[in-house]
This record gives C-alpha cells, structure tokens and sequence, in this order.
C-alpha cells in the first residue's frame, strides 16, 4: 500500500496501518497473509513440507547418511544459524565416503523458488528438468520447506 493510502486509512479511524514499503509481491514471496476474492490461490508455498534433513555449516558429515537415507529427500540442506539456506549435501556425496563438515562437502547456493510461484509452473518446471523436488525459500532465503513433484498433482 502506498503511504498516501496508509495515510488516508489513519484518518478514516484505522489503527494498525503500515506502509509496507517492499510492495506486494515482496509481501506474496513470504506467504504473508493475504484477503480478497480468491485469498489463497495455489502456490507452492502451501505445500512446502518442513520435515527436510538440515545441518549447520561445522556439523560433521558422519551420521548425516543415515538420517537422509531416513528422509523422503535424496539430501541435507545446510543452513546457517539464522535459518538461511547456504548449500545441500546429496545422498550421493555421503554414500561416497565423504568425510569432513557439511560446508566441506556441500554444494553451494542451490536453486530455490519462492512461496508464491504457481503450482502449475512449478510443476512445468520440474517435468522440464526432471527434477523430484523443489527447495521453497523466502527473499532473503531463509527456508520455508521443500515441495515434492508428487504433491503436485
């Protein structure tokens, strides 16, 4: 909203008003709450599972594979202590015999989406590319969840 309407709103007797300044879309990408006519269209964000294998940067790789092997995810994400997504660790690596930290072994950044993309182009996105899954984080990339291929139907 901008701050015009935000004004307009104190002097019509509101008493929560905010300027939220980085807009809508920004607002959407977090899975912030939204009204109107159709409030809650499909977006990925509402299938986001949180149940995902996570570590943190120094957390030694031993025993990682047997918590992923456990997991419905070919991998670990490994986050920092804010909660922001720095890299995976996949199956494949720790089958391999890898030894170390998780920041040793990760693969960096990977590709994420944010809470609100359509599920339809999700779901066009990942048959592209044959993917099973889908890493959903907010804007400054903080996990939110993955989200399966199979939960897309």
């Amino acid at each position: 909203m901008s701050p015009r309407a935000a004004c307009r709103l104190e002097t019509l007797g509101f008493e929560s008003v905010y300027d939220y300044v980085p807009g809508k879309v920004d607002w959407l990408a977090r899975g912030l709450p939204t009204e109107g006519e159709d409030p809650s269209p499909h977006r990925v964000g509402q299938l986001a599972r949180d149940d995902a294998v996570t570590c943190r940067l120094g957390d030694p790789v031993e025993g990682l594979l047997e918590l992923v092997e456990a997991s419905p995810y070919g991998f670990c994400l490994v986050l920092a202590g804010n909660g922001t997504l720095l890299g995976r660790v996949r199956r494949s690596t720790l089958k391999d015999g890898a030894r170390g930290t998780a920041e040793d072994v990760m693969e960096a950044g990977p590709s994420t989406v944010r809470y609100d993309l359509a599920v339809d182009e999700l779901r066009d996105r990942l048959d592209k590319r044959d993917l099973r899954t889908a890493i959903v984080t907010t804007p400054e990339g903080t996990l939110i969840g993955v989200v399966r291929r199979a939960d897309l139907d």
